[in-house]
């Protein structure tokens, strides 16, 4: 520990030394709106400052702002509470909801039995006082209130759902190039680190994500630091996968050949993505055959037959979990009927689960 301190007043030093032999050169430290330093100052400088420690694994780093995308309805409100959730273990967490109400945040958030989940109590959610925005500019109104957050509460972290919900209330164009300017001023002055959820327009399920499916263009995914989005598995709508963008601080270790697999699945009050293991993109932007669905539905039965619990079943096979639900519940009615059957793979209507966490109709029973 002494040894690191004295690293640091060594390096602190020369860094003095280093700003005085700017000076002394004629060099300014300072024209107009810039700052000037040479590149050995700037990395001692900065060596005094802690590393940026992990918010949510490789995808959020403290003092980011970060933005996380996806079409709607495929769960990105319901992926950034987790994250919130996580991070309100140890931190105090604003959650900026301008997408729920009170009552739809509620039945989220409570089982079928009536039990409510107990979040941490660091977690606040943030609501939008709409009486006293009656008269107010909405866009000062916004980043205002954000500031004055930031300065009464001594939070230094938030999540603002949603970018798209703001902009359609700001009237004026490029509503979302301002806005992400004055975030990105107080992220600086105020050391935050902001976690911003955007829609994307509607996509094909058969092509990759890109930076080009970012509601608002190319020029609003460069006012990021970092940026990853949501994916509905064109193989399984019951699957998402999430994908890394853009990366400043953390590793790239989540793109297109190495995307995480979930499932969302309300466990134990809390409507969640549940991790299903890993994948390339591409394995989820094509349809199942009939030959492959065949050979997996097959699969799903034998697993069954041995034993094995839905959740065992769709982490082996590679499916989700109301997927597997459904295929062996078929099985059975086929088993019954008496009309002729209807292949396992081919869908009766959707049954996946609601926003609400509302799950399928089937009666499902784990091993």
């Amino acid at each position: 520990m002494a040894m690191e301190e004295d690293k640091n007043y060594i390096n602190m030093i020369h860094g003095d030394l280093a700003r005085a032999s700017q000076v002394q050169s004629g060099m300014p430290e300072n024209v107009g709106v810039m700052n000037i330093k040479t590149a050995n100052r700037t990395i001692l400088e900065a060596s005094q400052k802690p590393t940026p420690r992990s918010l949510w694994d490789c995808f959020w780093y403290e003092g980011e702002l970060s933005c996380l995308f996806a079409d709607s309805n495929v769960g990105k409100s319901i992926l950034a509470v987790q994250i919130a959730d996580h991070i309100a273990q140890t931190d105090n967490v604003l959650y900026l909801d301008f997408e729920l109400s009170e009552k739809q945040f509620q039945l989220r958030y409570t089982n079928e039995h009536g039990n409510l989940y107990s979040f941490p109590e660091r977690l606040y959610r943030v609501s939008l006082d709409c009486d006293s925005l009656l008269d107010a500019n909405f866009e000062g109104a916004i980043i205002g209130s954000i500031e004055q957050m930031a300065l009464q509460t001594g939070c230094r972290i938030f999540i603002v759902d949603n970018l798209t919900y703001l902009c359609c209330a700001m009237e004026k164009g490029d509503a979302a190039g301002r806005l992400m300017i004055q975030l990105n001023n107080l992220k600086k002055k105020y050391e935050l680190s902001i976690l911003v959820l955007a829609h994307t327009p509607k996509r094909s399920l058969d092509c990759p994500i890109t930076s080009n499916d970012l509601a608002g263009s190319k020029r609003l995914y460069n006012f990021f630091d970092s940026v990853f989005a949501i994916g509905k598995s064109a193989q399984d709508g019951s699957l998402r996968y999430v994908k890394q963008l853009k990366v400043r601080y953390g590793t790239y270790s989540y793109d297109a050949d190495n995307v995480i697999i979930y499932e969302i699945e309300k466990v134990d009050c809390f409507l969640q993505f549940v991790h299903r293991g890993y994948s390339t993109e591409k394995e989820h932007l094509k349809q199942l055959g009939d030959n492959e669905s065949t050979r997996r539905d097959s699969q799903i039965l034998e697993l069954s037959r041995m034993g094995k619990s839905l959740r065992e079943i769709a982490s082996q096979v590679g499916c989700g979990k109301s997927t597997v639900c459904r295929v062996i519940h078929r099985s059975k009615e086929n088993e019954n009927a008496i009309v002729p059957s209807v292949p396992p793979s081919q869908s009766l209507g959707e049954r996946d689960m609601g926003q609400d966490g509302t799950p399928c109709n089937i009666k499902e029973k784990e091993a």
